[in-house]
């Protein structure tokens, strides 16, 4: 018996209603809405000019040296150089093949200060979710905090005048067996009072206990650890897939690393912190970090050059620092935004050049300074930015003191590696 066709009419209106219905849910609840933008398409021609000119570049600067890491370079967020060389554990480095670990595309390593840029978009997204403002006080988030004055916005762009645990620890009476934590630093500051380094707000100075606090604000308004809420709410929804926080647990499993010499670089009392280091990363999810900053799914348009827009201005400079990221503001109105960073053995560079929407990434686990030296002048390679041979690393986290001292390197020589011009090439 042939069903009427009101009821057949009734049935595809219901099924389509609940596909929809299900298909709905399936996009609401898929992380690709955070994905970054489809990559721009380079010409063959564009592609074999920067990459002609990118091995020029490395190969008589930094893959000529005891470089051990990765190395990535994207325009419009396409690929167009990537390398890997070393080891993941020079002490290993001899062994048989197939059992040593040679450095590769999805090998975690150490980021150092460039985790700042993570706690201040997470920061900033709070902020945009009305969870808390720049303006707060951080007596609102630690009742009786003993420095007056200070807010949240202060702690992005290290004007607070809070001294820096990394060296006011180790020169304090505080067990050096014994690991610190987010939370010992705070209630050091509480117990031992040390000095602040100037007013509130006077003028910029960078103090890792910024971001130590930054990241310890985050757990009071989420209600949960920093390591997890940022697996949440960035990485897993832009998909960096080998990227974590590093926690005490994770000690004899993540990427060690190495002085300039290849001698292991020993852990020591101040690695349970982090908001101010501890991301460990590869430099294919760093590209997707930086892709995503060029869209609105972490952060509105407003926010976000909030977070690039120079905060201090008491010494005229080309240097300047935002909510979370270093800038270099060159006369000719170039505009690098990036951050750098160094633990023990590790480096890293991380730098944009929106301009072209060039994105400079460079890890390594076996310290050289020459990777910032590189990174810094690979730029004038899309661009006049006006680099220069010699370059002062100013985003190290560990005092002098601690761990392995490294001993100076030679700078690199500037390379003639603009041949032919590629400052106006689009993708």
């Amino acid at each position: 018996m042939k069903a009427p066709i009101s009821y057949l009419l009734l049935f595809v209106v219901c099924a389509g209603c609940n596909f929809f219905s299900a298909d709905k849910k399936k996009i609401s609840e898929d992380s690709l809405q955070y994905y970054p933008p489809t990559p721009a398409q380079l010409t063959k021609e564009q592609f074999r000019q920067y990459r002609r000119s990118l091995n020029d570049f490395f190969d008589t600067t930094l893959l000529n040296k005891s470089f051990n890491g990765g190395i990535l370079i994207a325009k419009d967020g396409a690929v167009i150089y990537e390398k890997y060389k070393g080891w993941t554990d020079l002490r290993k480095k001899d062994l048989p093949a197939g059992q040593a670990g040679s450095m590769t595309s999805i090998t975690p390593m150490h980021i150092a200060s460039t985790s700042k840029t993570f706690t201040a978009i997470a920061i900033l997204m709070m902020v945009q979710e009305n969870k808390l403002s720049l303006d707060d006080s951080l007596n609102k988030f630690f009742p009786g905090f003993p420095y007056p004055g200070i807010t949240v916005k202060m702690l992005l762009n290290h004007r607070s005048g809070l001294p820096n645990y990394v060296y006011f620890i180790p020169n304090s009476k505080w067990d050096k067996k014994k690991y610190v934590t987010n939370s010992i630093v705070l209630d050091l500051l509480y117990t031992g009072k040390p000095n602040r380094s100037f007013s509130p707000d006077t003028h910029f100075s960078y103090s890792n206990t910024n971001y130590v606090l930054l990241a310890s604000i985050i757990e009071k308004v989420s209600g949960k650890l920093f390591p997890g809420y940022m697996k949440e709410k960035i990485f897993e929804p832009l998909q960096m897939n080998h990227t974590h926080i590093f926690t005490l647990a994770d000690t004899l499993t993540v990427t060690p690393s190495f002085n300039y010499n290849g001698n292991f670089w020993e852990n020591d009392n101040l690695e349970g912190t982090y908001g101010d280091k501890n991301v460990y990363t590869t430099p294919q999810d760093l590209l997707k970090w930086d892709q995503a900053l060029y869209t609105g799914q972490l952060l509105n348009k407003t926010m976000l050059d909030s977070a690039f827009a120079p905060q201090s201005f008491e010494k005229p400079s080309i240097h300047n620092y935002g909510l979370g990221w270093r800038l270099q503001l060159l006369p000719n109105g170039k505009k690098i935004i990036y951050h750098f960073g160094r633990w023990h053995g590790f480096n890293a560079a991380f730098a944009r050049l929106t301009d072209e929407k060039v994105t400079i990434i460079i890890l390594g686990n076996r310290f050289t300074r020459s990777i910032y030296n590189t990174a810094v002048l690979s730029y004038d390679i899309f661009g006049d930015y006006m680099q220069r041979k010699n370059f002062t690393d100013d985003d190290s986290d560990s005092p002098e003191s601690t761990g392995n001292s490294a001993k100076p390197e030679k700078k690199i020589k500037n390379s003639p590696i603009r041949k032919k011009s590629l400052s106006k090439t689009r993708g």
